[in-house]
């Protein structure tokens, strides 16, 4: 049913299928429920569309992995440095020119493609031009995004 249903799609619209598809798809093939969307338009939650954060019985619910597609402007920076944090975090820049800082040394991503890996690290970040990073968190853990942010707030409403 999947591939039959996007097929459908894609011939009534062309390029403009994705943004009608339906986001939650049956298959048949599967008893699980397929997720599709688009990164820039599902991105309700910060930029988040993965984590132990979303709705119960959504099917982008995950307690294993965060995954981000994150749009920052140029200059924007993280507020604040992410501190005592277990996870382990993988960033990939898209466009633009992001920066890193870690505790000992600052790391630039300039080229499509660049990545950067680490565990457990104190960080915090910059956008040093408009900036498009996918970062993927492990594991999905509560209690670590900013107090007072949206995410923050929707946390703790879930957990209350």
């Amino acid at each position: 049913m999947y591939g039959r249903a996007c097929r459908a799609y894609a011939l009534a619209g062309g390029s403009d299928a994705v943004a009608r598809r339906p986001p939650v798809v049956r298959s048949s093939a599967v008893a699980e429920e397929i997720y599709v969307g688009n990164a820039a338009a599902n991105t309700a939650a910060r930029g988040w569309l993965l984590g132990h954060f979303m709705p119960p019985g959504d099917p982008r619910r995950s307690d294993d992995v965060e995954i981000k597609w994150g749009v920052h402007p140029a200059g924007e920076t993280r507020p604040g440095w992410v501190t005592d944090d277990p996870r382990s975090i993988l960033s990939v820049l898209v466009s633009g020119r992001f920066r890193v800082d870690l505790p000992d040394r600052s790391v630039v991503l300039a080229e499509q493609g660049d990545y950067i890996v680490f565990h457990g690290l104190n960080h915090t970040w910059q956008a040093e031009e408009a900036s498009v990073v996918v970062s993927i968190r492990w594991p999905s853990l509560p209690g670590f995004d900013l107090p007072g942010s949206d995410l923050a707030a929707d946390q703790a409403d879930q957990a209350g």
